[in-house]
């Protein structure tokens, strides 16, 4: 069986069920001082991981006390990147004093210096994509062909060795392709852990075959073996019930508890959920279109609005308008704040949910089986809600645009056409929703024998270092 096993876990809460791994002795999982609380659950019920906590190196372009992306937005994910490239000697270290190291390193695909670390040490790397196969398909080919796909910037970039050979607009490319810039040392390790995702020895996806097959296999084909494990959706597999997304107690604590029973008092899939993720916080023109559009659809709603700092409530950031509030008494709330997001989406009351699509969330709307309206921004949103709208089916386009202010007549239409019960979208997101639960059944679902395969290669792995 599995004795040893490193699991780089410092850059998203997202973790592997860690059932399927019998141990003989413990093993290791690598994180940041301030995210180890948020892991805490999760490691109480696991107890044969022990966390190697290292602090981040420091960076010119990173407050001090910056540990997550979420505290500085999208803009800050390649100072993060770059920062945490700096502990690839502390850890070469680490494994050089083990008595009994690890067989394998398993890290988040932002993580792909791992890949120059596992080299060195002669072990394995596995890359976890905590994004979809269709968004690995297109940036490892951006990665790979990056003159031509910024020679052809201006107009449609095509993606000639993917299934249906896709196009997509300039600014519908992944901003961490698009934002690059040569010779910039930070950049640089961006490009070149990009590059060594697709030269690991092995991938697990946060995803399922019915809605992504077609994407896992053409990486198998690129990577050139079958190592490419879809395990998802991993919110599936009994995460929540130890880790509800780092939020402050469970469900039916504090802020949640009062947000599932303002939605007990709702009729069945009456409320539109708004949220557009941790980082997100929209300037003082879109609050306000928003906030017309929701008051013009005459729909139900619960809109979650990140919480301000001083300074970006003085500049009129995540301001909601005044008077609003009073206006939509009774049909619409708004929190400030985390709220159990999982809950909410399960909620029978919920008909549909307003998202940025980014992956964790567009995951569990699916397994909610509830109807996306698609407000994609940045980073892997524009997949994520092509792959939803067209691909899928579950999904209507709302608005796009990190500082699009959309028209509140249009989006009003949008959403109160998005909430009927007759639209088509509706029954696929059920269907996809059921495609979901059967990719989780033990013993024959699509992601459960992939967790199986998984675990398995990584027997193999410790058996050849006997």
């Amino acid at each position: 069986m599995l004795t040893t096993f490193f699991w780089a876990t410092c850059w998203r809460t997202w973790t592997l069920p860690t059932s399927s791994l019998s141990a003989d002795s413990p093993s290791p999982c690598w994180s940041l001082p301030r995210t180890s609380p948020l892991l805490a659950p999760l490691l109480s019920a696991h107890p044969s991981i022990q966390p190697l906590v290292l602090p981040l190196p420091p960076h010119p372009k990173l407050p001090p006390g910056v540990e997550n992306v979420r505290d500085i937005g999208n803009a800050g994910n390649v100072h993060v990147m770059s920062a945490l490239s700096a502990l690839r000697l502390p850890l070469a270290r680490w494994f050089a004093s083990h008595p009994k190291p690890p067989v394998a390193i398993l890290s988040d695909f932002f993580l792909g210096w791992t890949q120059e670390l596992a080299g060195e040490l002669g072990i394995p790397r596995i890359a976890f994509f905590s994004v979809a196969a269709f968004f690995a398909s297109v940036i490892d080919f951006c990665w790979r062909n990056l003159e031509s796909v910024r020679r052809a910037s201006t107009d449609a970039v095509e993606i000639s060795d993917m299934p249906g050979a896709p196009s997509f607009r300039e600014e519908h490319l992944p901003s961490i392709f698009r934002l690059y810039k040569e010779s910039d040392p930070d950049w640089e390790i961006v490009k070149r852990g990009m590059l060594g995702n697709m030269a690991s020895w092995g991938c697990v996806f946060n995803t399922f075959d019915h809605s992504e097959g077609q994407y896992l296999e053409h990486l198998r084909r690129k990577m050139g073996h079958r190592r490419v494990f879809s395990v998802g959706p991993l919110n599936l597999i009994g995460l929540n019930d130890v880790l509800d997304r780092g939020g402050p107690g469970g469900a039916g604590a504090g802020p949640g508890g009062d947000v599932l029973g303002w939605l007990d008092g709702c009729p069945d899939g009456s409320v539109l959920y708004v949220c557009f993720g941790s980082q997100k916080l929209m300037a003082r023109e879109q609050m306000e279109a928003l906030a017309s559009g929701l008051e013009r659809s005459g729909a139900r709603f619960l809109w979650v609005v990140k919480t301000a700092t001083a300074q970006q409530a003085e500049e009129g950031y995540g301001a909601v308008p005044d008077g609003f509030e009073a206006r939509v008494a009774g049909r619409g709330r708004v929190e400030t704040g985390w709220v159990p997001q999982v809950p909410i989406l399960r909620h029978r009351a919920v008909g549909g949910f307003l998202s940025h699509c980014g992956w964790n969330s567009v995951q569990e709307a699916v397994v909610a089986g509830k109807v996306v309206l698609a407000w994609p921004m940045e980073a892997d949103q524009f997949l994520n809600a092509r792959l939803l709208v067209e691909e899928m089916g579950a999904a209507v386009r709302a608005c796009e645009g990190a500082d699009t202010v959309p028209d509140p007549e249009e989006l009003g239409r949008a959403i109160a056409g998005s909430m009927r019960e007759d639209l088509p979208e509706r029954a696929r997101a059920q269907e996809l929703r059921r495609k979901a639960l059967e990719a989780v059944e033990p013993g024959g679902g699509s992601s459960w024998r992939g967790l199986d395969e998984f675990v398995e290669e990584l027997g193999r792995l410790q058996k050849q270092r006997m």
